[in-house]
């Protein structure tokens, strides 16, 4: 299996997320399948083996996600992804708001892997697992 790579994350709201997300509620299919995946370089893809829609895990000092590898149209920017906000980037930025009241959601120190066999929450999954409530 091929091994994985230290990038920098970068989350933000996509367009999609401004302005189709909010009509079809966050518990919806389109906002899994719009949040729950990382935007990457093709050629860092490449790197580590992975194509369009498999697992990859994004791990970085606050935790660990798995989401779905998506080619990113703004390419090349080897070495930099981008995880669309919502509760996936969540998982893996630093909660600290540092007075300001918003997380630091840009440059984040990750790493990138191959996640074979694994499996990308879903909304209610994922909450549960991160919080142990039912």
């Amino acid at each position: 299996m091929a091994e994985g790579i230290k990038v920098i994350l970068l989350t933000g709201r996509t367009l999609y997320q401004g302005t189709d997300m909010e009509a079809k509620g966050k518990t919806s299919r389109e906002y899994w399948e719009a949040a729950a995946q990382v935007r990457m370089d093709p050629e860092d893809m490449a790197r580590i083996g992975v194509k369009e829609g498999d697992p990859v895990r994004v791990s970085t000092a606050y935790g660990s996600v798995v989401v779905r590898a998506v080619k990113s149209a703004e390419a090349p920017h080897p070495g930099v992804v981008f995880i669309p906000y919502g509760p996936w980037a969540n998982m893996v930025t630093n909660p600290t708001t540092h007075s300001t009241g918003m997380p630091s959601y840009k440059g984040v120190d990750a790493f990138v892997e191959p996640a074979p066999g694994e499996r990308v929450l879903e909304l209610k999954e994922l909450l549960r697992a991160a919080y142990g409530r039912s």
